[in-house]
């Protein structure tokens, strides 16, 4: 059963039977989002199924699992916010990448970090260009009123902004990209976005999406997230893949590399999450290390070859000491 969970209603309660039928049968539609506009028909034609979807991420390097596809086939059809949790470099980022290539649809990321505020999120006034109007009108003997100050002429558009007003045809893939950098303030002011595809600014009222956006957040889990953010969202938790499904994902990132050295360093990253290190290599750094021995000309990964690339997989030095305490034939499987 993949790990999504449907949740609960907009004001935060849970939502009866009785109150909604649907909710008894939590794989139906809701009614309120059963009626369909052109831009949800098109993207339904373009996702009809679970596999379908399975099928066109592969088409764009991107080899999901099924609980990760249902999860995304949920937040393209609802549609409803999805949030993907998981350890760096197991491919939460670039499955709303391959997900806004496949629709053929602008991808539009805002990168968290610590401090963020409206002003990088949403929108900030052009103050220069205010500075200059309010002169030129000057110069004309006018006055500039406030609402014409503060109007859209003089509004600089951020992502979360760029995302409602996207025209189409399809919607845009909103990636609000490692959420968990941000500070719990910044993630209230997230809600309304995410429960009404709306945003409010305070001089020109609310503006909601025509076309609402996609939107993926992402969380490498360096703390935990509000509760009434994770309830505006589906879930979804992203764990490091088998060996097997580890090297077909490689393999088709570095498609020239022989499939013996592929599996080799698949087979030493496994290993290497396996010892005590700061930092568990992904999926992303077992690619950087295939690219690497294949850049210096490597057919094996023998102890030599570890020795010489080791710094494309582990980024700490302790990391490396640890890695150097079990042997680089340990790491290189001899």
């Amino acid at each position: 059963m993949p790990s999504l969970r449907f949740l609960k209603g907009s004001n935060g309660c849970p939502i009866s039977q009785a109150q909604n039928p649907a909710a008894a049968y939590p794989w139906t539609m809701p009614p309120e989002r059963a009626t369909q506009g052109p831009d949800q028909a098109r993207v339904a034609a373009s996702v009809p199924s679970v596999a379908v979807l399975g099928e066109r991420l592969a088409q764009h390097d991107y080899l999901a699992d099924d609980g990760l596809t249902t999860a995304l086939f949920c937040a393209v059809r609802l549609p409803q916010p999805l949030l993907l949790e998981g350890e760096a470099g197991v491919g939460k980022t670039q499955a709303a990448k391959a997900l806004a290539a496949m629709l053929d649809t602008p991808l539009i990321r805002l990168q968290c970090f610590e401090g963020i505020d409206a002003s990088e999120a949403l929108y900030e006034w052009d103050y220069p260009r205010q500075l200059l109007g309010i002169r030129l009108a000057e110069a004309q003997g006018e006055r500039l009123t406030d609402q014409a100050l503060f109007s859209r002429d003089y509004l600089i558009e951020r992502p979360l902004l760029q995302a409602l007003e996207h025209r189409g045809p399809n919607p845009a893939v909103l990636l609000i990209d490692e959420v968990d950098r941000a500070d719990e303030e910044f993630e209230a002011f997230l809600f309304e976005l995410l429960a009404e595809n709306a945003v409010t600014v305070p001089e020109l009222g609310t503006i909601t999406a025509v076309i609402p956006p996609i939107v993926i957040l992402t969380s490498n889990r360096t703390r935990d997230l509000h509760d009434a953010l994770k309830r505006r969202c589906l879930y979804h938790w992203i764990d490091y893949p088998d060996l097997e499904h580890a090297t077909a994902i490689v393999r088709l990132h570095v498609p020239d590399a022989p499939e013996s050295l592929v599996r080799q360093v698949a087979e030493a990253v496994q290993r290497l999450r396996g010892i005590d290190v700061q930092k568990p290599p992904g999926v992303a750094e077992a690619i950087d290390w295939v690219h690497a021995v294949r850049l210096l000309g490597i057919e094996v990964l023998d102890v030599p070859a570890v020795q010489r690339t080791l710094g494309s997989v582990l980024k700490y030095r302790e990391d490396q000491d640890a890695a150097r305490a079990e042997g680089l034939a340990w790491v290189a499987g001899i």
